[in-house]
């Protein structure tokens, strides 16, 4: 018998979580959304919490750094994005040595896990060339190979982008479900519970690499837009990568990801063990995400952003991708005109206009009402530096 204490809570602290959608657009109206249900949440008690948990040491700090050379001809540098990484940790920690700016998260003694998005792979996912110099970088802390878990969900994701292949030997990748309906891989004592459309299972639970295997993980989301959220970014590369079952929050054409996505983020102790996050935005997609192969909507933006405040970073992740969209003339993820909406998702994914859900971005905002970070974009510190 598993004689741990857990314990039933909801993030606000009532029986159950309610949680208000706090509009930030004019464009974007609750009108025709249904009220979210109650989500309760199963946790270990009496876990202590890490001080770096999530918004962790910098909270409202994004440091951005933009390079022209990191993506051409679809191609990424490796050396240029080493330059990158290298320049963003300094800056970001204020330490002039990689190595100590490193040595601020991770430990010798840390089984590190590397939290990729493959989603969307071969087009668009994390770049195996910056988790490789995330794992330089996480070994230069003295964690050795063996004790670095390079990972994601679905294993099959991580099979068609070739990870096994493109990382460093003695690191170690693996997917935490080999089909939809594994759950050997979750722990059935941590989970979120609600009933959002009738489903037959109500509960989400969260992997075991996440709540008994890892020490610390450092988040490598992409930069895209998502056809239900808004965009996928730090939190819902965290929460929706972490929890089985979560294709359930949104039934065409409504969505619960506000808030599911943030409540999944503030679980322990995920919370806790996510210390860093590093977004790959060397390619930004822009429409058709999480999933799309079309190029037409994948921009070079040649950029990567770091920190450790992820409602600080999928903040100006959306300002980036609103601007993108406005720029191309379509509409804003923000928009609630029925007429914008299709159930065919060929139609998706080559019409820029088209979308299957009314979006939920102000899952970010939800989020920072969790705790989690800043959404506020006035109190948000973006430090850009332009290398070429």
């Amino acid at each position: 018998m598993d004689r741990r204490a857990f314990v039933k809570r909801s993030c606000l602290g009532g029986v159950a979580l309610f949680v208000d959608h706090w509009g930030t657009s004019p464009a974007y109206s609750q009108d025709l959304i249904p009220p979210a249900p109650p989500i309760h949440v199963n946790e270990l008690e009496g876990r202590s919490v890490s001080p770096l948990r999530m918004p962790g040491l910098y909270p409202g700090r994004v440091v951005e750094i933009s390079d022209q050379r990191s993506i051409v001809a679809n191609r990424v540098s490796q050396s240029i994005v080493r330059q990158m990484i290298e320049l963003g940790m300094r800056e970001l920690t204020g330490e002039k040595d990689p190595r100590v700016a490193w040595s601020k998260f991770i430990q010798p003694q840390d089984t590190v896990g590397i939290k990729i998005n493959p989603s969307g792979a071969p087009a668009c996912c994390s770049s195996p060339e910056i988790v490789r110099e995330i794992i330089a970088g996480v070994r230069s802390a003295g964690v050795p190979a063996r004790n670095i878990f390079v990972y994601d969900r679905y294993a099959y994701e991580v099979d068609i982008a070739s990870y096994q292949a493109l990382m460093p030997i003695g690191v170690r990748v693996t997917g935490v479900q080999e089909h939809k309906l594994d759950v050997a891989g979750y722990d059935p004592n941590v989970f979120c519970e609600a009933n959002f459309f009738g489903e037959w299972e109500t509960r989400s639970y969260m992997a075991r690499i996440v709540s008994s295997g890892l020490s610390k993980i450092i988040n490598v989301p992409t930069m895209k837009d998502h056809s239900a959220a808004g965009v996928t970014g730090c939190l819902k590369n965290l929460g929706y990568g972490t929890f089985n079952n979560v294709d359930r929050s949104h039934r065409r054409p409504f969505s619960f990801t506000d808030p599911l996505i943030g409540i999944m983020c503030s679980v322990e102790p995920l919370r806790s063990k996510a210390v860093l996050h590093i977004m790959d935005g060397t390619r930004m997609v822009w429409h058709g995400g999480p999933l799309t192969q079309n190029r037409e909507f994948i921009f070079p933006a040649g950029l990567i952003m770091m920190g450790t405040d992820p409602v600080a970073m999928d903040t100006i992740e959306l300002e980036k991708i609103e601007a993108k969209r406005s720029k191309e003339g379509v509409p804003s993820v923000w928009s609630r005109d029925p007429s914008s909406l299709t159930n065919d998702g060929d139609e998706f994914f080559q019409d820029a206009s088209k979308n299957l859900f009314y979006r939920q971005p102000h899952h970010i905002a939800a989020a920072g009402k969790l705790g989690l970070g800043i959404s506020d974009r006035k109190q948000i510190e973006v430090q850009a530096f332009r290398i070429a």
